[in-house]
This record gives C-alpha cells, sequence and structure tokens, in this order.
C-alpha cells in the first residue's frame, strides 16, 4: 500500500534519500530540526517521514517550510537566518517532548587549527561522541616559517611573562635543530638503505621522509602548533567545551570561546549552555576538586619516585577466565550468568582449552575482531614512554585513561639511528636546553612550563582496557609500519598479558614483534599497487 499520494511524495523527496525503504536517510534540513525530529519521532507511533510531512513540514506553528527554503538558498545572510530559525524551532520542539539525549542527534565538523599540541591533546580527550584527525608529524615536516618565525604558540601568558625570552629560545632551539639535522639525516638513510629497484621513486622518497620525521618528531615541542579536524555530535562538544573553559591553561579557554562561536553557527541549540550558569558551576567543582586532591597529593606523594620501566602490567583479572568462558556460553544458554559461571569453574582443563579454541580460532587477519566476552577482564597499565608514544596510543578509545604533567623528570628517548649517524650531540643539547627552560619555567608554573617539553621527554599515563581492547591495540600498533616508539610499547602491552593469561594472547595472533628498518616500505609499495589500480579504473 502506498503510504504517501504523489503531492506528498513530491513534498517529501527533497528531504528523504527514498520513499519507499524501510531504509533512508534524511537530507537538505539543519541538523538541529533533524535532532528535534528524532525527539519527537521516540514518542509516536507514526514513521519519521510521515511525521516529517504531517508534524514538522505542513504544520505552519513550526515554520520549517520557511527554514527550509532559506536553506536552500546559497547566500550567506540567509543561512544565518535559517540557523536562528532553526534553534526557535528547536526550542518550541525540545520544550514539548526533547530532552538533552537530543543534542546526540546532530552533529557538525570543525577545524581546529594552530593549536599547540599540548592543547590538542585536550581536543582529543573525548571517549564518546567525537571523532578528531590530526596534521600528522610523519608525514609532513614541521620546519616551516610565517614571517620568519617557527609555528609554536606564542601566548600572551609567556610573551608578556618574566621567562618570555627563555621560552622563546628554548622552542626556537629546537626547531632549528629540528631543521638542521633534516638533510644530513635524510642523506644518511638514503646511504644507509638504498633504493632496490622494484621499489618507485614516490615509494622510496614516501619512506625516507616518514623515517626521517619519525627520528626526529622527539625535537619538537609540545608548543609546536598543528590542525585538528573534528566530528562530533552537539552533546560530546557542549562537553568537551566545559572542560576546557574549566582548563588551567589560557589557550584552552581560547578555544573553548573560538569553538562555542563557530558551531553557534552551525548547531547553536546543542552547544549554547556550555559556559552558562550550570555549566560554570560545573567548571567550579571540577576545579576545586582537582585543587583539593592536588592538595593531598602534594602532602603525601611528594617523594622521589622509584624506577619504573615503559610498560608495566599493575595490575589484571585473576579470575579472567572464568568471567570469560562464562560470557562465551551465556547466549547460547537459557541460565542466569551466576549459574553458568558455577558450573564452568568446574570444566576440565581441556574443556576449557577447548570452548577458548571454539570461540577464538577461527580469526584469520586482525579486522577479524573477538567477540564481547573477552571484555569481561580487565588489566591496568602504567606507562613511563615518551610524549609522541602518548599523542599516538591516546587515540584509542574503548579505555579508562588518566595522565599526568608533562615534564623533562624521566629522562629522553634517543633514537639509536641518530647516535649511529653521528646526529646525537646536537639532540642531546636540545633536549638539556629544554630541560632547563623547563624547570625554570616550572618555578612559575607547571602548567605553563609543559609547552618547552620536547616530545621524546618521558611521560606518565596509566591505561585500565578489557581483553577485547588489548587484542585491538596491540594488532594494530605493533603493525610494520607503524612508528617504531608505539610499536615497542604495544609490543611489551602483549607480553605483559602473555604472562599472565597465555590460554587468550595465543589467539591474539597478529601482533607483530619483529623489528624493521624502513617500517613504510611495505605500506608505500601495497600503496603503489593501489595508485595502479585506480588509474587502471578512471584513467
Amino acid at each position: 500500500m502506498q503510504e504517501f499520494t504523489l503531492d506528498e511524495q513530491k513534498i517529501l523527496s527533497p528531504f528523504v534519500t527514498n520513499l519507499d525503504s524501510p531504509i533512508f536517510a534524511l537530507r537538505n534540513m539543519p541538523e538541529v530540526v533533524m535532532g528535534a525530529m528524532f525527539s519527537r519521532y521516540s514518542r509516536t507511533t507514526k514513521s519519521l517521514r510521515r511525521v516529517l510531512l504531517d508534524e514538522f513540514i505542513q504544520n505552519k506553528e513550526m515554520g520549517l517550510s520557511e527554514i527550509v527554503s532559506f536553506s536552500k538558498d546559497g547566500s550567506a545572510k540567509d543561512q544565518i537566518i535559517a540557523t536562528q530559525k532553526a534553534e526557535e524551532f528547536y526550542d518550541r520542539v525540545l520544550v514539548g517532548y526533547g530532552d538533552d539525549s537530543v543534542a546526540e542527534l546532530g552533529g557538525a565538523h570543525i577545524a581546529c587549527e594552530q593549536v599547540s599540541m599540548i592543547a590538542s591533546k585536550f581536543l582529543e580527550d573525548p571517549r564518546i561522541g567525537i571523532s578528531p584527525l590530526e596534521k600528522s608529524t610523519r608525514y609532513v615536516y614541521f620546519n616551516q616559517k610565517t614571517d620568519g618565525k617557527y609555528s609554536y604558540y606564542r601566548g600572551a601568558e609567556f610573551l608578556d611573562s618574566k621567562f618570555a625570552d627563555e621560552y622563546l629560545k628554548t622552542c626556537d632551539l629546537l626547531f632549528d635543530t629540528y631543521s638542521k639535522l633534516m638533510d644530513p639525516l635524510g642523506k644518511y638513510i638514503m646511504e644507509r638503505f638504498p633504493k632496490d629497484m622494484e621499489v618507485s621513486d614516490r615509494a622510496y622518497q614516501s619512506t625516507i621522509r616518514a623515517k626521517v620525521c619519525d627520528l626526529l618528531r622527539g625535537l619538537l615541542p609540545a608548543s609546536a602548533l598543528t590542525n585538528l579536524g573534528l566530528f562530533g555530535n552537539g552533546r560530546a562538544f557542549e562537553y568537551l567545551m566545559l572542560k576546557l573553559y574549566a582548563s588551567n591553561l589560557p589557550e584552552n579557554n581560547a578555544i573553548a570561546t573560538g569553538m562555542q562561536t563557530e558551531l553557534g553557527k552551525i548547531i547553536p541549540s546543542f552547544v549554547k549552555r556550555a559556559n552558562d550558569l550550570h555549566a560554570k558551576a560545573t567548571q567550579g567543582y571540577l576545579n576545586s576538586t582537582k585543587i583539593a586532591v592536588s592538595k593531598i597529593a602534594n602532602e603525601k606523594l611528594s617523594i622521589k619516585p622509584n624506577d619504573a620501566p615503559e610498560v608495566a602490567l599493575v595490575d589484571y583479572d585473576t579470575d579472567a577466565e572464568n568471567k570469560i568462558l562464562s560470557a562465551i556460553l551465556y547466549s547460547h544458554a537459557d541460565l542466569p550468568l551466576f549459574q553458568i559461571k558455577s558450573i564452568v569453574s568446574k570444566f576440565s582443563k581441556e574443556e576449557r582449552k577447548l570452548l577458548i579454541f571454539e570461540y577464538l580460532s577461527r580469526r584469520q587477519n586482525r579486522r577479524h575482531k573477538p567477540g564481547r566476552a573477552l571484555e569481561n577482564a580487565y588489566y591496568t597499565f602504567d606507562f613511563l614512554a615518551n610524549f609522541g608514544q602518548y599523542r599516538d596510543l591516546q587515540r584509542h578509545r574503548m579505555l579508562t585513561l588518566e595522565r599526568q604533567l608533562l615534564t623533562c623528570n624521566h629522562g629522553f628517548d634517543l633514537p639509536k639511528e641518530l647516535i649511529e649517524g653521528g646526529f646525537d650531540l646536537d639532540f642531546k643539547n636540545a633536549m638539556e636546553s629544554a630541560k632547563d627552560a623547563y624547570r625554570a619555567i616550572a618555578k612559575h608554573s607547571k602548567d605553563l612550563a609543559q609547552y618547552v617539553v620536547p616530545l621524546a621527554y618521558k611521560y606518565r599515563w596509566y591505561a585500565k582496557m578489557n581483553l577485547r581492547e588489548v587484542a585491538h591495540l596491540t594488532e594494530l600498533r605493533s603493525m610494520q609500519q607503524g612508528h617504531p616508539d608505539y610499536r615497542r610499547v604495544a609490543q611489551k602491552m602483549f607480553l605483559e598479558v602473555q604472562k599472565v593469561h597465555p590460554e587468550f594472547t595465543q589467539y591474539i595472533k597478529f601482533v607483530d614483534l619483529k623489528e624493521y628498518s624502513l617500517e613504510r616500505l611495505e605500506s608505500e609499495k601495497k600503496q603503489d599497487k593501489k595508485l595502479e589500480d585506480l588509474k587502471k579504473k578512471y584513467g
């Protein structure tokens, strides 16, 4: 039976991708309108297209036809008016039958450019609702200058301070050293690893560039400017901005203001509360809690730290096997979980091995994800690894992560290739200068002192994750083309879990424990093949 008349189909067609399938997408409407429509949709027996037609398009009080006509017009002025009207529309709907979760149904893309690497970590902190993508230190050289100046953060909190000269001098030295070593290091790498005949010039040059960038990125200070693209829903953006407003770093506060201004032009109803009275109260709560806990930490923990490895497994689930085996069987049974667990606890060793085998053995590559049963066992890792490694590993979302302040207190990593090529003295001198500057600035502010810390300096953070995430992270981050620093961390994580639960890690079988000289080469050769295929396909 046809749900819509021909006239209704004509009205609806610009706003949905089809008129007859139960699966369709919305289009040509402001995000706030689509979010509001889903809110209404959750409280009616009507189909979404019928809701759109009857209660939104043909309801003159909603004013949707006026909003859409503005949206379809190309002028910037009209777009602004359309967004304003859409906000009025959203407020009207929200009063009737909406709640905060509606803000998760509208999203936006936003670019945050020329922000420091310190600030970028705050922007990438959200685990849910926001997907970030950042300028790579591996494929892009960071030696460019603008108006004769290297690209690093120069906020008033530095330029107007008593340590301004120290800050500028140190950042310039780090960039100077990075720039100075680029060409001779590239020449050294090419001499050490000459191009094979079967490797294309493009693949070889891209591999050499990546290797040089990998070896030198440790010189970049955390003040180095980077670019990010973020896509997220309104609710996640609102909470991110709230936390940025609450930050001790003026740069984060300024980013929050800029984000709210720009997102307010696209999804105003979803982000307008990021700095209102309620948000300010939440900011006060976050800051007062931070101050109170910091006071206790300073009183009780101001002692010399013990030596620690790069990766330490400090806690794990001793009942992991029973929990995971019970979870494997749960969806195939008609028993409560506690009863299944009681039965599983009496399984013989061979019965346990068989069940694990049947659940995990059919994986043929890392994209064959192990099932959710592995999410029942948890592991807590403590890391003392360089800031560059943290930047790479922070991107994983299915875990609990907390970090300490970035310091120069724990030493730095020096790539062996720089020692072998005779570039280590310049690297060490730059690191020592950065440490001196860090200590000078830290006397005034430990938060601001982070900006002069190079990526090579070691950094403390912990991460708690389930076994399924351990499998994903270690298999992905140990791949040949990965940066050798984070490959090493992934390998050590796997080996730590292997010590306590070998019965499971034998099926986490795509972890690469080898070392490579030119990590990107095989990947670039595959890229050549893809480019050739595209050329054949499209000309």
